[in-house]
């Protein structure tokens, strides 16, 4: 388990460096750096929504409600190469009277790819993932009692991969490989545990098939849709498939002012036998930081 998460984490973190720096003859003031190979961009949002009443005949509960979110990607891009960085951060809760805060999304999602660009339209390429969350996450019965079932790295979905991409168009990209992928559990083995052994495992560690294709689609100059959807099958039990699948659509209204709308899917039995689907629609600032 350490030597993969130190897999992981080195392919996310470890950047090489490329920067140098000359003089001029007989003085010690340095030319201007030339810009480096790697880009970097970096966008965060934040949105609000507020519901208050006061002697409001028709009913009503008040309301209060928060997201915050970032999106950034490093990526180095030449003849022979390409190694992107992506991230995805985002957390927000709500607070409706007489009920207190209650999470509405925590996501951690980190991935890096490394392709080595033949020329053609499919090139190899490795891969690494890491799917996370921020907070314990919490079910609630109809009474509002709270059941914890979920906290940070418990459970953590780690996956290394080697296989194949193909991108047909510049905003299409799909890649097949075999994977490898791992659930690490502390004190929530459910997501990890197989109940037909009398152990109880923390780890679950499968080899399978993973299939992830991404969409980056400037429908306008001012509309933006984005998609991810990835892939699982075990070797072993090729119906236990699970599937996810995160679809945003962005309209920057102003510089600083954005609408989106997000549609998650996740269809993983060992999680729930029914297909889980999210919805949100905000409307929040938004600062491009990189």
């Amino acid at each position: 388990m350490k030597k993969s998460i130190v897999v992981v984490l080195s392919l996310f973190f470890f950047i090489p460096l490329y920067a140098f720096q000359e003089t001029k003859p007989d003085t010690a003031a340095p030319l201007p750096l030339p810009p480096g190979p790697w880009k970097h961009s970096l966008v965060g949002a934040l949105t609000f929504t507020q519901v208050s009443h006061t002697n409001w005949a028709q009913g009503g509960q008040n309301a209060l409600a928060y997201a915050v979110s970032a999106d950034g990607k490093t990526e180095l891009d030449v003849s022979k190469l390409n190694w992107a960085h992506t991230y995805k951060l985002a957390f927000g809760q709500t607070r409706l009277s007489g009920q207190g805060l209650r999470k509405t999304d925590d996501k951690i999602d980190l991935q890096s790819v490394f392709t080595y660009k033949f020329g053609l339209h499919v090139n190899p390429y490795a891969g690494a993932t890491m799917k996370t969350q921020f907070t314990k996450g919490v079910q609630y019965d109809a009474a509002g009692n709270e059941t914890v079932v979920s906290k940070f790295f418990d459970p953590a979905y780690l996956t290394q991969s080697i296989g194949i991409g193909y991108q047909p168009i510049p905003q299409v990209k799909t890649r097949l490989g075999a994977a490898l992928r791992e659930i690490i559990t502390s004190k929530f083995v459910g997501y990890a545990d197989d109940p037909a052994t009398t152990v109880v495992e923390r780890i679950k560690t499968d080899g399978g098939l993973e299939s992830i294709t991404e969409v980056e689609w400037k429908i306008e100059e001012q509309v933006l849709f984005t998609s991810k959807i990835e892939l699982f099958s075990p070797f072993k039990r090729y119906r236990d498939f699970s599937l996810r699948s995160d679809n945003t659509l962005a309209v920057q209204v102003s510089k600083y002012f954005i609408v989106k709308v997000n549609a998650q899917v996740i269809n993983d039995k060992k999680v729930n036998p029914r297909t889980q689907v999210k919805e949100t629609l905000a409307f929040g600032v938004s600062y491009t930081v990189l």
